[in-house]
């Protein structure tokens, strides 16, 4: 039963890159630029399982810093621009690549978390076992 529930949720890559609510994809995740809701609009669910932490944050430079660090360079091998060009190119692009891409992947890592039943983990009260 538990698996007719689980295969009748849209897809979270949709729904979490399109910043929508995890289990019915209609109502909104996120209230402002990064806050999450507090629960869904249109089907009620509680939003107080989403934790992202800094997941979204450290792909997101990861995936910035190589597309823009690879530009730089390409554009320094071939060009040879002064320094104050190439601080006035890539410090903007690299904010706007940063800021383009936070909310998606947040939502996304939300919507991950609520298809996969992921939780806070616990420690084991009765000891590991055998």
């Amino acid at each position: 039963m538990a698996d007719d529930h689980q295969h009748n949720l849209p897809s979270p890559y949709s729904t979490g890159l399109s910043g929508r609510c995890p289990r019915c994809g209609e109502g909104r995740l996120f209230d402002g630029f990064l806050k999450v809701r507090p629960r869904c609009s249109a089907c009620g669910l509680d939003f107080s399982f989403a934790d992202s932490a800094d997941g979204p944050a450290v792909f997101i430079m990861l995936i910035a810093g190589f597309v823009v660090l690879g530009a730089a360079l390409y554009v320094e091998i071939a060009y040879e621009p002064p320094i104050w060009l190439h601080l006035a190119i890539w410090l903007p692009l690299s904010v706007i690549v940063c800021l383009a891409l936070l909310r998606p992947m947040k939502g996304l890592a939300v919507a991950l978390q609520y298809a996969h039943k992921a939780e806070e983990g616990r420690l084991d009260k009765d000891g590991p076992r055998s």
